[in-house]
This record gives structure tokens, sequence and C-alpha cells, in this order.
């Protein structure tokens, strides 16, 4: 089971990390920090028991007080070890954020803001992993879980594209997911097949658009557009060389500049069920019906791609 990305958690937070930490993983933490925030941290623990204490692998603690630092540590048996601080201080009061943690084999590397910002050596096992905590004066937005491939340098081109290959669950393919994306869909549609998309939106963006398509000809079943400037996010067919009707009612708007953000698409017999970052957004009638013929996902816009998948 992947994990999902996670939208506005409540603070304090505690929740699963599925299967694991595994090495050449990320963690993305994008937050705003109040400008009466003292402290915050995030813990990756080993469980989430409070009495005993669940032991923590890496406690990242940064402190307002002063100038300011950041304190790194590890729990092991209800006893911290040898406190390692960092004197400098990438968060700022009122403004937001994003921190990336980067399990390596030997220690956790940290980004703050695109910029390396420290190393910890692991001190206890990451296999023990499972459990990710965020307490103190914060306010998070998304908390997103992406591969990365076995390099050295995770930050050479941040946020790390997530590497995956459109399928059932399929293994990690080597390429990464670059835009203008396209990618097959096993067996084509039908009712219960499910598409995720998650991405990160880029900054001043203009649009993107996801297109469900027939590969044998020009047909478009399903197109959709977000449009940032106009704040709309439209749904069209393209048939017969022709496009049909925009549809263009929506409650809300979704999508943010520089947020992630995840789009699933839900094939059911009649329509398309639309859900952005967790919510149900919007239905969209079918005007195509041979499901089956509907086998190619394709991508393009402002947007980086971190991973596609159906089944």
């Amino acid at each position: 089971m992947s994990n999902p990305t996670i939208f506005n958690p409540v603070i304090p937070y505690t929740g699963a990390i599925f299967g694991g930490l595994q090495r050449g993983q990320m963690i993305a933490v994008q937050g705003i920090l109040p400008k009466e925030s003292e402290r915050f941290q995030v813990d990756l623990q080993c469980g989430s028991s409070e009495k005993p204490r669940a032991d923590i692998a890496f406690h990242f603690n940064p402190r307002f007080r002063r100038s300011g630092c950041v304190v790194c540590n590890t729990l092991a048996q209800e006893r911290w070890g040898r406190e390692e601080i960092t004197n400098a201080m990438p968060f700022k009061k009122g403004e937001p954020f994003e921190v990336i943690f980067c399990i390596m084999v030997d220690k956790f590397k940290v980004a703050v803001n695109g910029k390396h910002f420290l190393d910890y050596q692991h001190r206890i096992s990451v296999d023990r992993v499972d459990t990710l905590g965020i307490f103190g004066g914060v306010q998070i937005q998304t908390i997103c879980f992406l591969s990365s491939s076995e390099q050295e340098n995770p930050y050479s081109n941040l946020p790390i594209k997530k590497i995956d290959a459109i399928g059932t669950h399929t293994k990690q393919s080597k390429t990464q997911l670059a835009t203008p994306y396209m990618g097959k869909i096993k067996d084509g549609l039908s009712p219960g097949r499910i598409i995720t998309v998650q991405g990160r939106v880029n900054k001043n963006p203009d649009r993107f658009s996801i297109n469900l398509r027939v590969s044998d000809s020009t047909d478009v079943p399903l197109h959709l557009s977000s449009r940032f400037k106009e704040r709309v996010f439209i749904r069209n067919t393209f048939l017969y060389q022709s496009w049909g009707e925009e549809e263009k009612k929506i409650e809300y708007f979704p999508f943010n500049a520089e947020a992630y953000f995840e789009v699933v698409i839900y094939c059911d017999s009649d329509c398309f069920k639309i859900a952005v970052n967790g919510e149900h957004l919007l239905e969209y009638k079918h005007r195509f019906t041979d499901l089956s013929k509907i086998d190619m996902l394709e991508m393009d816009g402002n947007i980086q791609l971190l991973h596609v998948q159906t089944w």
C-alpha cells in the first residue's frame, strides 16, 4: 500500500507510514509558521505508544527563542541521546516553508525551502520507523511521501519526482515522470477502475491538463483543464475532430501555486467521478461509452508530476 498525500492535518498529528521507511524515500512537509510560534517538531517514530513512549529515530525540532536553532536527537527506551544543535535558522515566522526528509543508507538528509540544511546519522535502525508525528506551533498544509532513485544527491532537482510506471502496482520504472507525460492504461478503462495522479503545481502557473485518450484515434473522452488566472476547472470531450460543450460549474477551485495535489478519477458505469485532495469535486457523464478503448493517459502544463497509478 502506498502512502497517500495528507492535506491540512490537525496538529498534533500522528500517522502511520505504511510499509515503514524505505531507503531513498522522501517525506515532504509543507506548512506555514505562525508568528507566535515558539517551536515545533517532526518526529520519525517507532510506533505511536505514549506509555511507554515510542522510540524516536529522528527528532527534528526548530526552536525560535532568541536567534533560534534547530535541535536534532534520538529517543531510545525513553531516554534522549546527545543533542545535535544547528544554530542556523531557515524558518521565518509568518511565512510558508517546505522541509524534505530524505532517508539515506546511513543518515537522514534534510532540505528546507529547496536547500540542503543538515545531515543526521542514524542512531537506531530506520527499519523500525512506521509513524510520523508533528507537534507544536505549526500549521501543515501537505505531507507527501515520495520515492527517489538510489542517488546520493537527492537535492539536485527538488522536489524529487516520484519514479513509477503507470500500471497495476507495477515495479518501479527508472524513467522520471517528465511532462508532457503519456502513459498506457493496461486493458483500457472499465467501471470500477481508478486513476490517481499526484503532483505539485509550479510557481506562477498558467494551466495544466489531464487527458484520457483513445490511442488509435484522435478522440479524447475526458479532458480536464485547470486554468489558474480564471480559476476554472474545465471538462470536455473531443470526438469526431471537434470539441463538445465545456462544463465549468464548480464549487471551488482546488489547486494552488506551489502546492501538492492529488487527483483521483473513478470510472463509473455512467460517468467519471473526480476527487481532488481527498474530497469529491464533480461528476462528468460519459460522452464516449466504449470505455475499454480509453487506453492512454496524457498530462501537460505547469506541474511537476510525482506519481501516476491505475488499478
